[in-house]
């Protein structure tokens, strides 16, 4: 909005300045109209919309033939007259895709080169179009580049924050999320929840230290992932030795039943410590269920945080669920 306005300003500035013939006055003319528009327009429509439209780039498009042909139209050959054609190029490089940028830029070129060799000899004509040629390309290749390492730093920061950096899975903020999408989801089976705690683990850290109860929390995301499939499970780290899955659209039975399978599959595969030994491991499981929109996010857990208690005080290594 900021660059359209400063040139449709810039623009009705040059076209009071100038003697221009009428077509011409009448040509910048409605060149100003139509930045002071666009203007408008991105001040009053959302970024997204307009995104989602194709405004962005046609707007980018639009100035440099806009710049080329009132340049053609007056004659104007100056570094003055092109230097105008830097805006869009500069707005499409900051905002833009890669691929986009590369567009804007090199049409800007091309229309360059076409005014200019319509208007001068070849040889002034290749020389301003070397020199502000490679200004252009240097400018657009610097900020699509500088674009590409933030959107690089961004999703590394996004990726943190939603990953558990010791065993790579999400994260409790990130689980949240999903699970209240799953619950607000229109799916007639509902939503199942399973709690995960390791047994005796307090005891491991003990005997064996926390470096090893650091490799069993590791071990188990790693069973544990290989036995829920990612396209319709969420398997999360909430904290300390407590463990999640999400089974969105799904029964109570089958969530039973899936539980059963990650115990089998904890108690059949033992972590084996740097000594060589195997440390059998044992987890107690809750599992809860909500069918579609009958309760909220802090009911399921509340269930399933019950069941795993129960499971707990029934002796551990064992599978208990919510209501039954």
């Amino acid at each position: 909005m900021l660059i359209l306005a400063v040139c449709g300003t810039a623009l009705a500035g040059l076209t009071l300045a100038q003697n221009a013939t009428t077509g011409v006055d009448v040509a910048s003319w409605f060149g100003v109209a139509g930045l002071l528009s666009a203007a408008a327009v991105c001040w009053f429509v959302a970024p997204e919309r307009l995104d989602r439209i194709g405004v962005c780039l046609a707007l980018a498009l639009g100035g440099v033939l806009l710049t080329s042909a009132l340049n053609f139209l007056t004659s104007d050959t100056s570094i003055t007259g092109q230097s105008f054609l830097a805006f869009p190029v500069l707005w499409a490089a900051s905002h833009l895709r890669r691929r986009a940028a590369l567009l804007v830029t090199g049409v800007a070129l091309a229309a360059d080169a076409l005014s200019l060799y319509l208007q001068l000899p070849v040889e002034p004509a290749t020389t301003d179009l070397a020199f502000f040629g490679a200004v252009l390309v240097v400018m657009a290749v610097m900020l699509v580049r500088a674009n590409d390492t933030q959107e690089g730093l961004v999703a590394a920061l996004q990726e943190q924050a939603a990953v558990d950096s010791l065993t790579g899975l999400v994260n409790r903020r990130s689980f949240d999320g999903a699970l209240q999408t799953a619950l607000e989801a229109p799916c007639g089976t509902g939503t199942g929840l399973v709690l995960i705690d390791v047994d005796a683990f307090k005891t491991i850290n003990d005997t064996h230290g926390h470096p090893v109860g650091d490799d069993v929390l590791v071990h188990l995301a790693g069973v544990l992932r290989r036995q829920v499939r990612a396209d319709d499970a969420v398997l999360s780290r909430l904290g300390g030795d407590e463990l999640a899955v999400l089974l969105p659209g799904c029964t109570l039975e089958v969530a039973a039943r899936r539980a059963d399978e990650l115990l089998t599959a904890v108690r059949a595969e033992p972590l084996t410590l740097a000594d060589g030994t195997l440390l059998s491991l044992s987890i107690s499981v809750g599992v809860a269920h909500l069918p579609q929109r009958a309760g909220d996010l802090r009911a399921l857990y509340s269930a399933a945080d019950g069941a795993l208690y129960e499971a707990k005080r029934g002796g551990r290594g064992r599978v208990a669920v919510a209501g039954r």
